[in-house]
């Protein structure tokens, strides 16, 4: 189980084991699913962009046909978490910390909303570890219009998937070795990502 979860936060695993449909499923779970925060997307998609420009034999479609999948993915998941907020409501509040679950997800999350409000808080949120799988969750338990909230949804999506992935495959244009650095890539992107997270985190402590 723990050898399949650690496969599952390995992106080269995710796409040398899985391929093309796990890694649909990774990014759908991440923004869809509750227990998807812990999963890479980042990673995932910028790992994408350079293997389908590098190693086209790995993803089996070209560069157009895997960000329109991904995007897909990513627009279907974050519906699928808006519609579990919506049934869950309220119930989100009290529920009890476990492995998968943190109330501290929520309030961070919540403090994005108050802050941008929620249609801008969903475009930002796609680039955001954690916050991403409960942005759509928190816009159904508000009960945010399912309308605007699919404009900002795709919106978002598109974002995400397009400007990650098109990062990854023009590197390997510029820099073909690149996949011997995919580890210092990697660690780069979770520090940036993870930089406005830690710093709401840090001043709900001190405040």
């Amino acid at each position: 189980m723990w050898e399949f979860l650690k496969q599952l936060t390995d992106p080269n695993s995710i796409i040398e084991y899985g391929g093309l449909w796990l890694l649909l499923f990774v990014i759908f779970a991440e923004t869809g699913l509750l227990v998807g925060f812990f999963l890479p997307g980042d990673n995932l998609i910028l790992l994408a962009g350079i293997l389908c420009k590098a190693k086209p034999e790995l993803m089996h479609v070209n560069y157009f046909a895997l960000v329109l999948l991904m995007s897909a993915a990513a627009i279907l998941g974050n519906i699928a978490g808006y519609w579990f907020g919506r049934t869950a409501g309220e119930k989100l509040y009290s529920k009890k910390d476990s492995l998968f679950f943190k109330k501290r997800h929520i309030e961070v999350t919540k403090t994005y909303y108050n802050k941008y409000g929620g249609n801008v808080t969903l475009i930002i949120a796609r680039f955001l570890p954690v916050i991403r799988t409960f942005a759509p969750i928190l816009a159904g338990a508000i009960k945010v219009d399912f309308f605007k909230f699919m404009i900002f949804n795709i919106i978002g999506a598109l974002a995400w998937i397009v400007s990650l992935s098109a990062i990854g495959y023009f590197l390997v244009q510029l820099f073909p070795k690149i996949t011997d650095h995919m580890g210092y890539i990697f660690i780069a992107l979770i520090i940036l990502t993870a930089i406005p997270i830690l710093k709401i985190i840090f001043k709900k402590k001190t405040a």
